[in-house]
């Protein structure tokens, strides 16, 4: 999927934030409190061998072991995007919920030679087993939640659902994320062609059923809220309505937006609502 990190800019725009320094720390604990920890950002941490894997992480001021962690995952089709397209959301988070610690993350890119799945999947399993190697250097909780966007989306929900064996994550966010790879409005429809490619001739059913949040979903699933555009080019208007009939199914707590007459990101009115709904979403299930 293609990224939407435009939607985020409008947002970091709507709100007339500004974004934090880029110094490596940051003084905004309480002056008075000389015990408190100060803020703290480490950019392009590496959790592997590969260039792309690396993370940025923004620790909060006065921060605990029971500080709760966002996990932002970028889209771009499996195949492209940076995590520098979720800054922008990344810039609302500090000011809009300053007592979450955040980390911002790159995985390696799919091509023709290496599938996504389960390559990103693994890769957000190293950046979630560094966290927690790391838990009294950043001073964090294992409380995790997950926003993602498009291709990230597809990639949190599935982590979430699938590899998440000490039940450490509280929400996960998907916006415009793909739900199910073997659902035949994608597999049927010569127009979505080119965003398989990634996937390869020979791919069966079993793997992009595998590889599908809706396929995977178990009634233990976290949390979940999902936006969608009704007239999305690139996401099927099935990938979110079947997915809140599962989580409906399967009684897992979880909201669902259907702008219909968005496609694959939006700004203005809608933008707002979203980070509205995301933002109590979060209060309400991770801080």
């Amino acid at each position: 999927m293609q990224p939407i990190k435009y939607t985020f800019l409008f947002l970091f725009i709507s709100f007339g934030l500004v974004s934090c320094s880029d110094d490596d720390s940051s003084t905004l604990n309480d002056p008075q409190d000389s015990t408190a920890l100060e803020f703290r950002q480490d950019l392009n941490v590496s959790y592997g061998s590969d260039s792309n894997q690396v993370f940025d992480i923004y620790l909060p001021a006065g921060r605990t072991l029971n500080t709760k962690v966002m996990i932002l995952v970028h889209g771009g089709g499996w195949t492209s995007g940076d995590k520098a397209d979720m800054n922008p959301y990344k810039d609302v988070l500090l000011q809009e919920q300053p007592d979450i610690a955040i980390v911002n993350l790159n995985y390696r890119l799919a091509d023709q030679n290496n599938l996504p799945i389960p390559m990103q999947t693994d890769d957000i399993s190293a950046v979630i087993n560094f966290l927690k190697a790391n838990q009294n250097d950043y001073t964090i909780s294992n409380d995790f939640g997950f926003t993602g966007v498009s291709a990230g989306g597809h990639l949190a929900l599935l982590w979430s659902y699938t590899l998440d064996s000490d039940n450490d994550v509280k929400m996960v966010c998907s916006i415009v994320g793909p739900t199910n790879l073997a659902d035949p409005e994608y597999t049927d429809n010569p127009i979505y062609a080119p965003l398989f490619e990634i996937f390869g001739d020979d791919i069966t059913t079993d793997y992009l059923e595998n590889s599908s949040p809706l396929h995977r979903v178990t009634a233990s699933a976290p949390p979940t809220i999902l936006f969608y555009g009704g007239l999305d080019p690139l996401v099927p208007t099935s990938q979110g309505v079947d997915m809140n009939a599962q989580l409906e199914t399967l009684g897992i707590i979880h909201e669902f937006t259907l702008y219909e007459n968005e496609g694959h990101g939006w700004v203005g009115l809608n933008l707002l609502d979203t980070w509205s709904k995301l933002k109590l979403f979060t209060e309400t299930h991770l801080e």
